[in-house]
């Protein structure tokens, strides 16, 4: 019999977003690798997909029901996709620039979605939002209920303040204040959040993961739910494509992300220092949120105390002309950036398998990642990657040198070549979306047995 499967997931796939003309966000990109997947393969289970959206006038709404006098509305739309699957799909409302604040009301759309759908499983996609926590209340079945470990908020709180000074960790800009979004802020925020992340696994009965970092604290948290293994599968973009030493920028580094602490640029800020003495054409290229932006008084309004710290790093070192802020980018662009680089940093203070990683093993990118949570998992130091002790600036430049060094070996290879051809080998299995696809069939064959 042909199960139902409901995705609680973070944001509005992009394709789903698309269909409804509206704009998306490409963050979590390996989900639309599995969702392209499904899609592609006709999946032999009915796939009905709830989503967060902070207003939702901008979908087709189709329904809205009344409960204690408040409207909770429900956009229920058929979406076709790939012009071979029509795909149940549900907004829900919930400001997930929030994400430390649960409401009562995200439990009743949930169960309101629950019961619409009626799904034999509840696939549960990250547990960073409330929602998780609410689905999984909502349901009220554990043996129904799968969670994908993505990042672990609790884990992220304890080392939040990794490498910043405490004037930074008490410091405090106006636009700070007016979002209660100081970095104590913000690291009080994980820790609501991973008292949220702890409810949700505890009320489940069924976790995917895909390192032993994220399978020792879900057993923590919930000894009694089973693990299942299940890698991800990257965005169609990064599985074409090849980085050649020789047609990229010699000394161009580049990092995925750099607006929060968490993501260590200050790491890599200090290492520039270090870097620009033997090398002094050495880029720096970051993707994502530019919180560094100080051109007008209206940008200075904008910065965050994290942004502070940094531009004070950017003056010390002298680092004006060598840093390049590349804003948000779509997959094209991403890989665009990765093929440019000489070599692709994860300084961050905590991951558990950071899809850049994945992302750049793909392409053959030559990476230098913190020895820190899941990436251990994804690098064998000296062999697909290197790795280096968070927040050690002198070893983080050591790293990137050893990817600049151009000697070769016996075999005629630099380190940066042997690492790119071995990497993307391992990559090209552990992020296979053949294999992986058939996994998921497997975990929900193995849930579907128990309900």
């Amino acid at each position: 019999m042909m199960k139902r499967v409901l995705w609680v997931c973070n944001i509005m796939l992009p394709a789903i977003a698309r269909e409804l003309n509206l704009p998306y966000s490409n963050r979590e990109g390996w989900l639309s690798g599995i969702f392209e997947k499904v899609m592609d393969k006709k999946a032999p289970f009915t796939l009905g997909i709830c989503f967060p959206v902070k207003n939702l006038k901008e979908l087709p709404v189709q329904e809205a029901r009344m409960i204690d006098s408040r409207i909770y509305v429900v956009s229920r739309v058929r979406v076709k996709c790939f012009s071979l699957f029509d795909t149940m799909c549900y907004g829900f409302k919930e400001d997930v620039s929030r994400p430390e604040e649960h409401s009562l009301s995200y439990d009743i759309q949930l169960k309101m979605i629950l019961d619409d759908f009626k799904p034999d499983i509840i696939h549960i996609f990250g547990t960073e939002f409330p929602h998780c926590m609410s689905a999984a209340r909502a349901c009220n079945r554990p043996e129904k209920i799968l969670i994908g470990m993505q990042g672990i908020c609790k884990e992220i709180e304890e080392v939040y303040m990794t490498g910043l000074p405490e004037k930074v960790q008490g410091d405090e800009t106006l636009r700070d204040r007016l979002r209660n979004d100081s970095v104590r802020s913000q690291q009080a925020k994980f820790l609501m959040r991973g008292v949220f992340e702890a409810d949700a696994i505890k009320r489940c009965g069924n976790v995917t993961g895909r390192t032993r970092f994220d399978r020792e604290y879900a057993a923590r948290i919930n000894p009694k739910a089973e693990y299942f293994h299940m890698n991800e599968t990257m965005r169609r973009e990064f599985y074409t494509g090849q980085w050649k030493m020789e047609e990229s920028q010699e000394h161009r580094i580049f990092l995925g992300q750099g607006d929060y602490p968490l993501k260590g640029m200050h790491f890599m800020l200090e290492a520039m220092a270090l870097l620009l003495s033997q090398y002094p054409d050495t880029m720096l290229y970051v993707a994502g949120n530019s919180i560094i932006n100080y051109q007008t008084l209206k940008d200075k309004l904008k910065i965050s105390a994290y942004g502070k710290y940094l531009l004070e790093l950017i003056k010390k070192y002298g680092l004006e002309e060598n840093i390049v802020m590349v804003g948000k980018l779509t997959a094209k662009e991403m890989k665009e950036q990765f093929l440019k680089c000489s070599v692709y940093v994860c300084p961050s203070v905590l991951e558990n398998s950071p899809n850049t990683v994945g992302e750049a093993q793909l392409l053959g990118v030559p990476v230098a990642a913190s020895e820190t949570g899941g990436i251990p998992d994804m690098i064998e130091d000296g062999e697909t990657g290197l790795l280096f002790p968070v927040g050690d600036i002198e070893a983080l430049a050591r790293a990137i040198k050893r990817l600049w060094d151009r000697r070769k070996d016996e075999n005629g290879e630099t380190l940066a070549q042997r690492i790119s051809r071995k990497a993307q080998e391992r990559a090209r299995v552990t992020h296979d979306g053949e294999r992986n696809y058939a996994r998921l069939l497997e975990i929900y064959e193995a849930v579907g047995e128990k309900v």
